[in-house]
């Protein structure tokens, strides 16, 4: 199935997203980096939003499943998957500067995929020696979603005591 190498990498993105926003909560008095923490989050989105318009026009969900003998991701599983995401995270600023916790778990998952992008795109390009879709603009979400990684860390705190993190 042409979807399985997303679907592991996504899933594991997240299921850390899931982990992290049920031991790290953003108290009341974070509203400042909570605001900053959404700003983060708003340039993330939209420059993964220009990754993603990269990935469409150089033929992404084709090229993927051919690295691993797969066939192509079908056009609109592509295209629904990836404009639902960018809506969430559009839902998502206003939600994390209130402190709702979904709409933290959709900021960590975007920093979490985000920062994958930057490894993985590279990683593909060097398989298949040459230009593998996505790789010009992945350097540029890997650092937008560290940015965000950075701004989440600031406007929460753990809930778990100190030396019990796994």
């Amino acid at each position: 199935m042409s979807l399985v190498p997303s679907l592991i990498v996504l899933g594991v993105a997240a299921i850390l997203a899931a982990r992290l926003t049920v031991v790290r909560r953003s108290p009341p008095e974070a509203e400042a980096a909570r605001r900053l923490a959404a700003h983060a989050l708003a340039a993330a989105a939209t420059v993964q939003g220009l990754h993603f318009l990269e990935e469409t026009a150089t033929g992404f969900r084709t090229h993927l499943g051919g690295v691993f003998g797969l066939p192509a991701m079908p056009l609109a599983f592509f295209l629904t998957f990836n404009l639902a995401w960018l809506a969430v995270w559009a839902a998502s600023v206003p939600a994390m500067r209130r402190g709702y916790t979904a709409g933290f778990f959709a900021a960590w998952f975007l920093a979490i995929a985000g920062m994958l992008n930057g490894v993985l795109h590279p990683a593909l390009a060097v398989a298949v020696g040459g230009y593998f879709p996505g790789l010009i603009s992945s350097p540029a979400i890997a650092a937008a979603s560290v940015w965000l990684w950075i701004r989440l860390r600031r406007a929460t705190e753990s809930l778990e005591p100190i030396g019990s993190h796994v």
